[in-house]
């Protein structure tokens, strides 16, 4: 009640996300955050001389709402090496504040109130919420346990003439599980001959494992016609407080999601999008190398935790682990995390907060996206209990 007025909640069954109530009881207990998934290291120094070279240069007003062009062309140059598909950069790549602006200005570019729109369990837990704001239905398919691997035909016979998206993650968050070709061709059989685009969250496309590649949604010359892939600066370049980001999409789509965007942001932090554009130009082996690089982190910390009660699930890409902690304890994995935050100072995050309908499963995820001594500290307190 707000003096006698009753506010109806647009959404009533969100509270605060899980990522902040976590950071927050880290915070309090002085714990080590391998909750919310940032990195404790800095990007190349490539790329900070570059923002200070461009913040002295006058690069402190409104940026083009699309975009800074060198910024986009160097997307679509690197979308074209990377997957062999040409984009055009002018209509085709959009600069966003971030994924998440920019996976919400594809659901509000397109939806329609009753649209269904198809998410893979367990999901990231802004998708759901800016569906529902946008007039949306969600239909939560669950993935399959213990690998996370997307169970096509249960996906196929969700589908109705009111379905209208349908989104795919890839690298995924909170698993780590990755798509193959044969599951864009999977879906490209599903979605043929309908009126259902696709939303490709590939944040972590540059963090897959053990000599696997990426298989962008952007690769697949059927899928890509009817697309929205969504990718994150800040995953890449170490640098996740910019909130850059962009969406990559077939001009009609683009055009209507440049209607949102304008509204929504208009523009993204223009400094930050000259030095990203210079750093794509001069420095591509540090996005090459980027797998390599997260590897060996995974494997550290998989190694740091040898001997420990936790089982831990296998990491295909991305840079968080989940771990298994049905061994140690019968709690429910939010009670568990809030144990594990007080008692053994190491802040992870419940996987419940991904689903719709948890399976009751004792999985929590740990970010390894930080320094060695960070990841061997946490290790040493996670042994203990």
């Amino acid at each position: 009640m707000l003096g006698g007025m009753h506010i109806a909640s647009k959404l009533p069954d969100v509270g605060t996300t899980i990522f902040t109530v976590m950071s927050q009881l880290a915070a309090r207990h002085g714990a080590l955050n391998l909750g919310q998934g940032f990195p404790d290291f800095e990007g190349p120094p490539e790329l900070f001389e570059a923002i200070a070279r461009h913040l002295a240069g006058g690069r402190n007003q409104y940026a083009p709402m699309a975009g800074v062009p060198a910024l986009r062309e160097q997307i679509a140059l690197k979308t074209r090496a990377l997957y062999g598909r040409e984009v055009d950069p002018e209509t085709e790549v959009t600069v966003t504040s971030g994924a998440t602006e920019a996976l919400y200005a594809a659901f509000a570019a397109v939806l329609q109130p009753g649209d269904e729109v198809i998410l893979l369990d367990p999901c990231y837990d802004s998708y759901a919420p800016a569906v529902e704001l946008n007039g949306g239905r969600c239909v939560r398919i669950p993935l399959r346990l213990p690998d996370f691997a997307v169970d096509w035909q249960r996906v196929a016979d969700a589908v109705t003439a009111r379905t209208r998206m349908l989104l795919v993650n890839s690298p995924h968050n909170p698993a780590g599980a990755v798509l193959d070709a044969g599951d864009l061709d999977r879906l490209a059989e599903i979605v043929r001959d309908t009126r259902i685009l696709v939303v490709s969250d590939e944040v972590y496309e540059h963090i897959v494992f053990d000599g696997a590649r990426h298989e962008s949604v952007l690769r697949h010359g059927e899928l890509a016609q009817r697309s929205f892939v969504v990718s994150s600066f800040g995953k890449t370049y170490h640098c996740t407080g910019w909130k850059v980001g962009y969406c990559v999409a077939p001009a009609a789509l683009s055009a209507e999601f440049r209607k949102v965007h304008q509204y929504l942001t208009f523009c993204t932090f223009h400094a930050a999008q000259c030095a990203l554009a210079d750093v794509l130009a001069s420095i591509p082996a540090h996005y090459l190398d980027l797998p390599a690089f997260y590897q060996g982190k995974r494997d550290f910390f998989r190694a740091a935790m040898a001997g420990s009660r936790f089982e831990l699930l296998p990491v295909p890409g991305g840079y968080f682990q989940l771990a298994d902690y049905s061994a140690i304890s019968d709690m429910d994995d939010l009670a568990f995390c809030e144990w594990l935050c007080a008692r053994h100072k190491v802040a992870a995050i419940p996987l419940s907060p991904f689903y719709e309908r948890p399976p009751g499963s004792r999985l929590v995820r740990l970010c390894f996206a930080k320094g060695e001594d960070t990841l061997a500290a946490a290790a040493d307190r996670l042994r203990a209990v």
